[in-house]
Formats: structure tokens, sequence, C-alpha cells
């Protein structure tokens, strides 16, 4: 079997419950990671630990929180109480060197579907979103990652310019696979409403990032996370996997080698009250 499952963010016991009432056997099934596998929940060691363990059994990609936690072990950024039990680890070097390794963007073409955090920038189709990937993984991956991710992290871009430099332009890419949520109708970010879309925020003029007109087709349904307020959301073109586990809502799975749509919750209780 092959599942999806959406942010995680230190949330252990929530991941166990999920994966023990799909029936995950890390032998013989594979199981998709939406992003933010840390940070805020009460156990982001644990999880890191575990997946570590079963990494040759899941695929998974870079959230925000992924890569708030590599800028802390980088001394890019400070430090917070629940990725601290991470750091102190005598096992921390090697998670870390594994989770710098891991891509923007899972795809599967057989199964039908592409996986990225927050989704992939409207104006891209599936081929220029994974060139910048394999860009961004070179960069992570590079003598000069923290100097690099230290640039990333300075300013936000909210739209791609063709003559803005290759620092400018993985920038953008960096924020539209990690944070994206809104967009303007020409495909700019917003990076300040964190809500559900609603009349006010049409008003606006900020559309979800999958319903902006101008987007790029692509074929496969892409998976993705970082939206807590939307919750689960499906339609024939993306689902939306992160309902709100950290806030005391719930870890959502998707099986993804079926023709049958399935989809799996648990609660979560020992989350943080929104």
């Amino acid at each position: 079997m092959i599942w999806a499952i959406g942010d995680i963010q230190g949330c252990y016991d929530s991941l166990l419950n999920l994966l023990e009432k799909i029936k995950f056997n890390p032998k013989k099934d594979e199981l998709w990671i939406a992003g933010d596998l840390v940070n805020r929940g009460p156990k982001s060691k644990e999880v890191l630990e575990y997946l570590y363990s079963i990494k040759d059994s899941i695929k998974i990609v870079l959230g925000n929180h992924d890569i708030s936690l590599l800028a802390i072990a980088w001394g890019i950024k400070s430090s917070n109480p629940t990725l601290e039990p991470i750091l102190k680890d005598s096992r921390s070097d090697k998670w870390l060197k594994w989770l710098a390794k891991q891509p923007f963007i899972q795809v599967d073409l057989k199964l039908g579907y592409v996986m990225a955090h927050a989704g992939l920038p409207p104006e891209f189709g599936l081929e220029t979103s994974l060139h910048y990937n394999r860009i961004l993984m070179r960069r992570l991956q590079s003598k000069g990652a923290k100097e690099w991710l230290d640039n990333m992290m300075k300013k936000s871009e909210d739209h791609f310019e063709a003559l803005g430099g290759d620092l400018a332009q993985e920038r953008y890419m960096l924020s539209s696979f990690t944070r994206m949520r809104f967009c303007y109708s020409d495909g700019r970010l917003d990076f300040n409403q964190k809500g559900s879309p609603n009349e006010k925020s049409y008003a606006k003029g900020l559309l979800p990032w999958f319903e902006v007109k101008k987007r790029k087709h692509i074929k496969e349904k892409i998976i993705f996370g970082h939206w807590s307020t939307l919750n689960y959301f499906e339609n024939d073109e993306v689902c939306c996997l992160d309902s709100g586990c950290l806030w005391q809502g719930k870890l959502t799975a998707k099986r993804l080698d079926s023709k049958k749509a399935k989809i799996v919750q648990v609660d979560c209780p020992n989350g943080i009250k929104p």
C-alpha cells in the first residue's frame, strides 16, 4: 500500500496512531509525507528518529519548518525548546545530513501524483518546477549551503523575475514550494493571509494558489500540506492533507495506490490550542 500524510510537526503519538490505523508496514508499504516533520509539536526528536529508522520506506518533501531546523542547526536562526532535543542528541548530525538531502518535490507519474509542501507555483508546469527542485537540492547540499540558506531567509520574493538573478529566482521558488498559500490573479504570492479562503480574501483579490486562472496545467494531482486553516481539501487537481494536527485538529492519510478514494484520520489531542 502507498499512503500520503500531512504535516506532522512533532506530533509523534498521533503519527503512530495513524500508522497503526492504516496498518502501515514499512517492510512492504510506502509512506509519502508532505513536509513539516518537526517544530512546535511535543516530540519532534521522536518523529525524526522514527522516520530516519524507516527512511527506505518513505518519500518526504521539505517544508518551511524543516528548513528552519536546518537554519537553526547551522547557526542562521535562534533555536526553540521543541527542537533543542534534536540538536542535543548525539545522532543529530546524521539526521540533519539526511534531511538536507531531501527534495522539495516528489513525483510518481505512474501513480499520477506530485507532492510539494505548499504546492507548485501557478506560472510553472511540472518540468520547470522539477528543474528548480534540482537546483535547490544542489544548493542545500553544497559546501556553501549555510551562506546560501542565510541569503534565502533574509527576504521574501513574491514573484519570479526572469532578469532578477539566480538568488532572487531561487528565493521565489523556495517560497513557492514551502510557504505559498494565497496568490493574486497575476500569480504574485501573498505571505500575510493565513486563514481559509473567504469573502474578504476574495474581495482583496487573493486566490488560493490552485485557483489562479492562468495556472499552468499539470496532469498529475498535486498533494500538499502547509495550510492547516484550509484543512483537508480535495478536488480533481489538488489535495491538501494538512488538517491541523498541531492545532489539536487531525492527522490525515490518503491512499494513493487505489482507484477508490480512501481517507483515514486520527484526532490530535496533544497539540497546541489554536
